[in-house]
């Protein structure tokens, strides 16, 4: 019994010591993109309230546009992760290439849509002719970048499925802490630059992800476990492709769903108010500040526990997912009262008028309790379920927890009944309590663990 508990300690401690050398560049990343967010948003506050509200809203064509890139990177890492744990390096290289040839499409298609027709695109979102033409502007210039991530992010998601995690982070924080100075350059008309306001931010991003496309190359070049060639976008591989297409599109439909449901909120708050809108973007700021770590966690144990299910430490591997969930629900409730206690911060972070201000505490504390359960949520269907190739199930429960629930209640609580806009807010921000039981019932039948490389 002694030497049982001893070794199911050092098997603990083996895994916590494995997880935070993974979750601690995943969660630092996090936070610095969390920061640039905070950035612009404290900068553009010096521009203006609308300015606020309308880049918030133009950049949920983003946000869209980045869950492909995270459904497919999902796929690669589901797959290119068991592969490491076999050590099947050709096999990761020929899922890169696949998963790269599939964003590039996909980004083509956003780019040309932000660009020839970006006020379409931004009155989706609202009717506010003010917030359309700031909004507008503001895609037009970003469109650049969207064909451009096509290659960095797939490229990132293989760094990171072979544990080089910590060369993701050097990468993104390089072109985050650029995107930072460079706002600041553009917006207030720094270095004897002309002062551009909303295009500013707009160019700012376009020039960072510029550079961390050119570092994405120059590391590509010179990592050896994985080689990038032009052969490998036209290696042939039906069996990696049919498995490709199996496990990734779950999980692109699992985010084209969730973030099409996340974009109807944005439709609903848009034409609830720009007062509303402004306050939710200043809110989102300090949630994503607050979230890193619980999401990290998340997105890290998904690369150890497909390592170690690929193989075939199927035991092992249902031993850590269990410390996976514990630990994350436990940084959830962390970055839950931490947010909570950001409260006068928010005051300080832009210049709202009256109105904006007021909504300020209620959406905080609704955000606390959305937290929790995204906390929950998350660690089982990005972290546990993909990590043995079950993204079908997030995508099953997504659909139906916020397509037919949530989204039709807030068009509902908004248009018809005409419900206060604090009460609509919280109707569907508690989305996530609404398919956490469905998820922890899934997790413990553990239908999710399976090995699924091949040979």
């Amino acid at each position: 019994m002694f030497v049982k508990s001893f070794e199911q300690k050092e098997e603990s401690r083996q895994f916590y010591r494995s997880l935070f050398t993974i979750v601690g560049p995943i969660a630092l990343q996090n936070l610095i993109s969390a920061a640039v967010g905070s950035a612009d948003v404290v900068m553009l506050g010096y521009v203006g309230q609308n300015a606020i509200a309308a880049v918030n809203l133009a950049s949920y064509v983003q946000f869209i546009l980045f869950l492909f890139f995270i459904g497919l990177s999902s796929g690669v890492v589901m797959l290119a992760a068991q592969y490491w744990g076999k050590k099947d390096t050709y096999s990761i290289e020929t899922i890169f290439g696949i998963g790269l040839k599939i964003s590039a499409g996909i980004g083509l298609v956003f780019a040309l849509a932000a660009f020839f027709v970006p006020a379409f695109l931004m009155r989706i979102f609202t009717d506010d002719g003010t917030l359309i033409e700031i909004g507008s502007g503001y895609l037009k210039v970003v469109s650049v970048g969207f064909f451009i991530l096509a290659f960095s992010q797939i490229y990132q998601a293989v760094l990171k499925s072979i544990e080089r995690v910590r060369t993701v982070t050097v990468i993104t924080t390089i072109a985050l802490f650029l995107n930072i100075g460079l706002n600041a350059v553009f917006i207030f008309g720094l270095l004897g630059a002309p002062k551009l306001g909303v295009e500013g931010v707009a160019l700012a991003t376009t020039v960072s992800r510029v550079v961390e496309f050119g570092i994405c190359f120059f590391v590509c070049a010179r990592v050896k476990e994985i080689r990038f060639r032009l052969e490998t976008l036209f290696r042939k591989n039906t069996i990696l492709l049919k498995d490709f297409v199996h496990y990734s599109l779950p999980a692109i439909g699992n985010e084209a769903v969730w973030g099409a449901g996340w974009s109807m909120y944005a439709v609903i708050m848009g034409h609830l108010g720009a007062n509303l809108v402004a306050a939710n973007s200043v809110v989102s700021v300090v949630r994503n500040l607050a979230s890193v770590l619980c999401f990290g966690m998340a997105y890290g144990g998904a690369i150890l526990l497909g390592k170690q299910i690929g193989s075939n430490q199927m035991e092992l591997a249902a031993r850590n997912a269990s410390r996976l969930v514990r630990s994350t629900i436990l940084a959830g409730a962390v970055g839950a009262v931490i947010l909570g206690l950001c409260r006068p911060l928010l005051f300080m972070i832009a210049d709202l008028n009256e109105e904006a201000s007021y909504f300020l505490t209620p959406l905080l504390y609704i955000n606390c309790l959305s937290l929790l359960g995204a906390s929950i949520n998350t660690v089982l269907i990005c972290g546990v379920f993909r990590a043995g190739g079950d993204a079908k199930w997030g995508f099953i429960l997504d659909t139906l927890a916020m397509w037919a629930v949530s989204v039709p209640l807030g068009f509902l609580c908004a248009f018809v009944l005409r419900l206060p806009p604090i009460a609509v807010y919280l109707i569907v921000y508690l989305d996530e309590w609404e398919k956490m039981i469905f998820n922890v019932i899934h997790y413990r039948s553990k239908k999710w663990l399976r090995n699924i490389t091949r040979g």
